[in-house]
């Protein structure tokens, strides 16, 4: 994060006059005076204005994310980049994702670094909901939402899935709803049907609905209503 920006955050002001207070040799970074408001914050600087220090990270936080593809939403890979790539937070390594997306999946992530909260989203006792946009690679057959509904047999799994739901939009596009966190769950129950799942993206997780104005790569703080709708543990 940029110094004007963590400054104006802090103090309440605006980044021009969180640039000038930088400009006067009012803040230091690591007991060293700094003057250039681009200066790029690591979370392990000790930032002081006037003497007095600054925290960079203040939680819990909560944020929604509209992840695009080629993101892994692991803190850290060796491969590929992750999703923190696009939270410019003061201790961003230190949030994790409330129930991750495959690298080619889009749409809502959850970011906190509460973990009782995640726990309450990502724990099968929970039976929290996630609604998924699918794109198909063939029509959708007739008896698809009747057999979701009745749970599905998956490659290699003992129990069936949970009941989902499956509202069809066109021929080849649905709107899935399931209850549970499978590995790679949509994709294998669309293949245990007979289909393929071409486009992946998540609308909704629990009673938080990704928000139509986030595009993709954006995110924003949510909302006391949203954080509370989780419930308690």
């Amino acid at each position: 994060m940029r110094l004007d920006k963590f400054i104006s955050q802090q103090l309440g002001t605006s980044r021009a006059i969180s640039g000038r207070e930088i400009r006067a040799n009012r803040v230091t970074v690591d007991d060293e005076v700094v003057r250039d408001a681009s200066f790029k914050l690591q979370p392990e600087h000790r930032v002081t204005f006037d003497g007095n220090p600054l925290f960079q990270h203040i939680g819990p936080r909560y944020f929604m994310l509209n992840k695009p593809q080629g993101y892994v939403c692991s803190t850290e890979d060796p491969d590929h980049p992750t999703v923190l790539y696009f939270l410019d937070e003061p201790s961003a390594h230190k949030l994790h994702a409330a129930g991750r997306l495959d690298i080619d999946t889009t749409g809502l992530v959850l970011m906190t670094d509460d973990g009782k909260w995640s726990h309450r989203i990502t724990s099968p006792r929970h039976q929290c909901e996630k609604t998924y946009y699918v794109t198909l690679n063939a029509p959708v057959a007739d008896d698809t939402a009747e057999r979701f509904a009745a749970g599905i047999q998956l490659h290699n799994e003992k129990d069936l899935t949970k009941p989902a739901q499956l509202e069809v939009v066109t021929p080849t596009e649905v709107r899935l709803t399931i209850s549970e966190g499978r590995y790679h769950q949509v994709k294998r129950m669309f293949a245990a049907v007979g289909n393929h799942v071409v486009g992946l993206h998540r609308e909704r997780i629990g009673s938080i609905i990704l928000d139509s104005d986030l595009a993709e790569g954006e995110y924003r703080q949510l909302t006391e209503q949203e954080i509370a709708s989780v419930g308690a543990p």
